[in-house]
């Protein structure tokens, strides 16, 4: 008998309930946004803004935007200890988060109301949008790893811890989820991640995994690890019924032909997830279409920027119902953490109205515009699948920024790749690269038109675990980091070439 068969009913309701996505977004969001304002009235911001007199959106847009920055000092005070500040009672649960890899850690408060009504909420929405596309799942006949990172004492507040999402999420797991997850709680929370790997490669080789979840980089030193150890050539040679990796973090277009190569065969499925430390809000619906889905009936209320507007004093800010598809819009949420009005950091283009569907383009501040030429992540992922699929090549990491001038007074764009295959010819490589930028991206082609602006793009080749050696060096391994993919300048590139030896 298929016992996920079997458990899969229970999950029959959420199903449902995310097919009326399709005709009741302004209504679900309305009701996200009334319970958040009226649950956060009582508190001290809730008061400073007269939260018990909003009844409108409109009336909503009197509260001021904010920065991590802006919102830092009502934090600290609620990591010493402080209660009912930006969300009713004591919060315990900060997620440490870089997002980049500067030395500034930023403190994201998770309430216990956030815990379950946006993380966990996100985690079984996973498995029931997988199950709904998957209907003969043996997805509950064996076992999920899940890899986490670490947590640490927050001050001398009694009980209260600050670490990545990731542990947090693991340390207040519900018990009968630990006897279908691996490895060990002691394990997934060990703070020194190449241990980890090591503890997680020796207890889980005898295991029956049938599906893995975390950050794609990180997940590849685990498999590779688990392949060292066992001999095998492939991962389903070690665990047979693994059919899927639910994915995020970065994002996964650089790591899936090693992911294919490392565990071939039509069974293994992959599903992107936009769980950050700030909350999670999309998950992959359709494992053909590449944009996820947005869950809208979260305790997450969602306002957009358009990109073009991100600095400046007065922005056009719009509703979920106010996007245009094919637009990149700043992500500004509020949330039953006590986020108000925050600007997340990420970018995101809209693919699809009712329901909402949408792509991570990038991140407010990981974009090369040095010349005009507004290239994002999104861009540069498309154009290096091309260039890999043209000339054999697979990419393991890679940052890029522009060079402002060199002896010879040209600008360019210098790109630092740490292959995992080296392409069969750089060149090709190079310029497949370059063309497919300028095909996807009109002002990268307009600056490159007749190598005015900008001349063709560099590539410096990184020497092996050129990456993992910054991020170590950092004290960054692991967890939510991540290496910064493009920079408007060069602080992160110059440092990394330093290592690169």
């Amino acid at each position: 008998m298929n016992t996920t068969k079997v458990i899969g009913k229970i999950f029959g309701s959420r199903q449902r309930a995310i097919e009326k996505y399709a005709t009741e977004t302004e209504a679900i969001q309305n009701r996200v946004f009334q319970k958040l304002i009226q649950q956060a009235a009582p508190t001290e911001w809730g008061k400073k803004y007269d939260y018990a007199h909003i009844r409108t959106y409109e009336d909503f847009r009197r509260v001021p935007i904010q920065t991590y920055e802006e919102a830092k000092g009502y934090i600290d005070r609620m990591r010493h200890g402080e209660e009912d500040v930006l969300w009713p009672g004591k919060i315990i649960w900060y997620a440490k988060s870089s997002g980049t890899t500067n030395d500034k850690s930023k403190f994201i408060p998770v309430s216990q109301d956030g815990l379950h009504g946006i993380h966990y909420k996100g985690g079984v929405d996973a498995v029931a949008l997988y199950l709904a596309e998957n209907p003969e799942s043996r997805f509950f006949s064996g076992k999920g790893l899940i890899l986490g990172g670490s947590h640490s004492p927050n001050y001398n507040v009694k009980d209260s811890l600050v670490g990545d999402l990731s542990a947090i999420l693991i340390q207040n797991i519900n018990p009968l989820v630990n006897f279908i997850r691996v490895p060990s709680k002691e394990i997934a929370l060990l703070s020194e991640f190449e241990e980890k790997v090591e503890r997680i490669a020796e207890t889980t080789i005898h295991e029956n995994v049938t599906n893995i979840s975390g950050v794609p980089s990180w997940m590849l030193a685990v498999i590779k690890r688990i392949l060292e150890k066992t001999g095998a050539k492939h991962l389903n040679e070690v665990w047979p019924n693994l059919e899927v990796f639910f994915h995020g973090g970065v994002c996964f277009t650089p790591y899936r032909e090693q992911y294919r190569q490392l565990i071939p065969g039509s069974q293994m499925h992959y599903m992107e997830t936009y769980n950050a430390s700030e909350g999670f809000f999309g998950l992959q619906s359709n494992l053909n279409d590449p944009a996820m889905l947005l869950m809208i009936d979260y305790d997450v209320f969602y306002e957009f920027i358009p990109l073009e507007e991100i600095d400046d004093p007065e922005p056009h800010i719009v509703p979920l119902t106010g996007v245009e598809v094919g637009r990149n819009y700043a992500i500004v949420i509020s949330t039953s953490c006590g986020l108000w009005r925050y600007i997340l950091g990420d970018t995101v283009k809209f693919t699809q109205k009712n329901p909402y569907k949408f792509i991570i383009s990038g991140r407010t501040k990981h974009f090369i515009n040095a010349f005009g030429e507004e290239l994002m992540v999104d861009n540069a992922e498309k154009g290096l699948a091309q260039a890999c699929a043209a000339t054999g090549a697979q990419v393991l990491e890679y940052t890029a920024a522009p060079v402002f001038m060199d002896a010879d007074a040209k600008c360019r764009h210098q790109w630092l790749i740490e292959f995992s295959v080296m392409p069969d010819s750089l060149e090709k490589f190079r310029d497949i690269l370059d063309r497919s930028l300028q095909e996807i991206n009109s002002d990268y082609e307009a600056k490159r038109h007749k190598d005015i602006t900008l001349q063709k793009l560099e590539i410096i080749v990184a020497r092996p675990n050129l990456f993992h050696d910054w991020l170590k060096q950092k004290g960054k391994l692991g967890g939510q980091h991540k290496v910064p993919r493009l920079s408007n300048n060069r602080n992160y590139i110059d440092e990394i070439l330093q290592l690169n030896h």
